[in-house]
């Protein structure tokens, strides 16, 4: 074995021991999922609603915020950013002012609203931040473009309908929807002297000629004559509520998103529900106990991401050549058999016929199973099924898995076959985000990926031939594909490529060789891989100066599932990376997952343990028996 490799094979060594170490007692991994701000301030503002006094956690969120704030008085939600994040100011400003944790005379305030003014004011912040401000009395419900509730009672059969958006938008829709039919808002003590200090809050959405929805005489026109005996108003209020409350996890939460949550909540009170009744008060709770200890602070976690690191961390560490028997694996395991789905949720509306048997991201989720997450449990279990156990585990969520293919081929992340045109002509700039759940690359390459290395599925299965297919007609000219949820061409390129491997397709083949040279194209001169998010606002790729650890394990894993031999590009990414895991640097903090485009990106803290563990593995088991490297 060459020094290189015994380099490899030691640092696998500590990150698989870090990680047995590290794991909870239920056999989970309960590792931060790490956003900006905007969930620390909403729950300091929501805190301040319904003054709840809690001084311990006020402080120290507030600690992390300002630990957060720049010299020129922003906040940002990556490092690379550079002035700074319009709405993350505006929340973060508005929590800090309403806690009492900054005051008027804060030397940075007037840098704050200067940079506010020069970004255009908080009408170019994002929906929730408009949303927010208008809750909070600092806008008006006349200038929102309404759906109006009557919306809610359109059938399934009608051209729209409120199930043609994906289920995460429709969480945070149908309270926004509540609170503006009923334009509902709290005023706080200091709300008039904070908005004499915002600049622009009058029109916070600005009205567009050329997009109209529906409005209420359509909709009850639409809605035929067996609803015209009743009240529609009402009944679509009833309707709305209800929805929500059918969504409540056993934490109080809805759908296990706290920004939801937020929003279900003054909902609720729009629907004068009592500040103390017991859904509105379980669902604070719920939000306190998203709450993760950091250095600089408190940070409230925008949902748990259980179940996503611990069926990753199980994959990697039995990649890296832990044994199935092996009680940390053991003890995973049998965490994730138990958060098995086994009721039908939303997804079934589209998805009928297949039974339940996905996984959900986080600890509480019992019916909002994805895709991505329930591929990478099959993969944790694998080798345990093949020993005999989990059959019926595995039967179940194998099913569901294949049932999620959309008819173009590709998979979609919550929900199939929900990519519906005329979620184009809605007024929002981040729709096309939100809004609905088209296949991407990211998913289809991951789904790819399994079906190959763990089924040994190739082109002959009709599903792997779709999602082939997707992924040709899907290739960028750049050579590239663009992923959904990380960041963002890397990510894409990684996970297509790994995927084609997986399924046997060809290095000859044109779309491989093109993936590969973009990918030799954009190795940075340290010798690693970084991409800014920046690529994910403007739809093109931009480099960071430097390399990120997770970045560059993706780009190798890529290389590496298309090489025989390690040639001089694997090298220098291999060195890069070790690197990067022993010397800590700054790039393993770079967020490189995708939640909403210039809103909410994520710093996984179990990522930087991850996916260089399985690139390790993989370059020891391809190369380390021929001295390669």
């Amino acid at each position: 074995m060459t020094s290189i490799h015994k380099h490899v094979q030691a640092t696998m060594d500590e990150l698989v021991n870090w990680l047995v170490k590290n794991q909870t007692a239920n056999g989970s991994w309960d590792l931060c999922f790490e956003t900006g701000v905007k969930t620390d301030a909403l729950t300091l503002i929501l805190l301040r609603s319904f003054n709840i006094k809690r001084p311990n956690v006020e402080q120290e969120i507030g600690d992390r915020l300002l630990h957060r704030r720049t010299k020129e008085g922003t906040w940002k939600l990556f490092s690379d950013e550079r002035e700074g994040n319009l709405s993350e100011t505006i929340e973060a400003t508005l929590a800090l002012l309403y806690i009492g944790k900054m005051n008027m005379d804060d030397r940075l305030l007037q840098k704050t609203r200067e940079f506010i003014i020069s970004q255009g004011g908080p009408r170019e912040a994002g929906g929730l931040t408009r949303v927010l401000l208008t809750l909070l009395g600092h806008g008006s419900w006349s200038d929102f473009p309404k759906i109006p509730v009557e919306f809610f009672l359109l059938p399934l059969q009608s051209p729209v309908h409120f199930f043609d958006f994906v289920g995460y938008t429709r969480v945070h829709t149908a309270p926004i929807m509540i609170a503006a039919d009923q334009k509902y808002c709290v005023e706080l003590d200091g709300m008039w002297e904070i908005n004499d200090w915002l600049p622009y809050t009058k029109a916070l959405f600005k009205p567009d000629p050329h997009i109209r929805f529906w409005t209420k005489k359509e909709i009850e026109r639409a809605l035929g004559s067996d609803f015209k005996r009743f009240s529609i108003h009402g009944r679509s209020l009833k309707w709305g509520e209800r929805f929500m409350l059918n969504r409540i996890e056993s934490d109080g939460t809805l759908y296990n998103y706290l920004t939801s949550t937020f929003l279900m909540i003054y909902g609720l009170r729009a629907l004068k529900y009592d500040a103390t009744h017991p859904v509105i008060e379980k669902a604070i709770q719920g939000i306190l106990n998203m709450a993760y200890p950091m250095q600089t602070g408190m940070h409230i976690q925008e949902t748990t991401a259980n179940v996503w690191n611990t069926s990753l961390i199980l994959y990697a560490i039995q990649t890296a050549g832990l044994p199935a028997h092996h009680i940390c694996v053991q003890k995973g395991l049998r965490y994730l058999n138990e958060k098995q789905h086994t009721k039908k949720g939303d997804w079934s509306i589209n998805n009928p016929y297949a039974p339940p048997g996905g996984w959900g991201f986080s600890d509480c989720n019992t019916i909002n199973p994805d895709v991505d997450d329930t591929s990478a449990c099959l993969r944790a279990f694998a080798p345990s099924v093949s020993q005999g156990e989990y059959q019926e585990t595995w039967n179940r969520g194998l099913s569901w898995l294949q049932s999620m293919q959309n008819q173009d081929g590709g998979w979609p992340a919550f929900e199939k076959n929900m990519n519906k045109s005329w979620h184009q002509l809605l007024p929002f700039k981040e729709g096309k985000y939100v809004y609905g759940d088209p296949s991407t690359a990211d998913l289809t390459g991951r789904t790819l990926e399994f079906m190959g290395t763990t089924l040994g599925w190739g082109r002959e299965r009709p599903e792997v031939e779709k999602g082939y297919q997707w992924l040709k007609q899907n290739q960028l000219t750049s050579g590239a594909w663009s992923g959904r949820w990380g960041i963002a061409y890397i990510y894409g390129t990684w996970a297509a490529l790994t995927g084609l491997a997986a399924i046997r397709v060809s290095k000859q083949e044109e779309m491989v060789q093109k993936a590969v040279k973009w990918l030799y194209q954009i190795q940075l001169s340290d010798g690693g891989w970084g991409e800014s998010c920046y690529s994910d606002l403007k739809e093109a790729y931009v480099p960071l100066k430097n390399s990120t650890t997770v970045q560059t394990a993706w780009a190798l894993d890529a290389l590496i599932a298309y090489h025989s031999t390690p040639n001089d590009v694997i090298r220098r990414g291999i060195e890069r990376l070790l690197f990067l895991v022993h010397e800590k640097k700054e790039a393993e903090t770079y967020p490189v997952g995708a939640g909403l485009a210039g809103q909410m990106y994520i710093y996984y803290h179990s990522y930087p343990y991850i996916f260089p563990l399985l690139t390790f593995a993989r370059y020891q088991r391809k190369y380390s028996s021929s001295g390669g490297g």
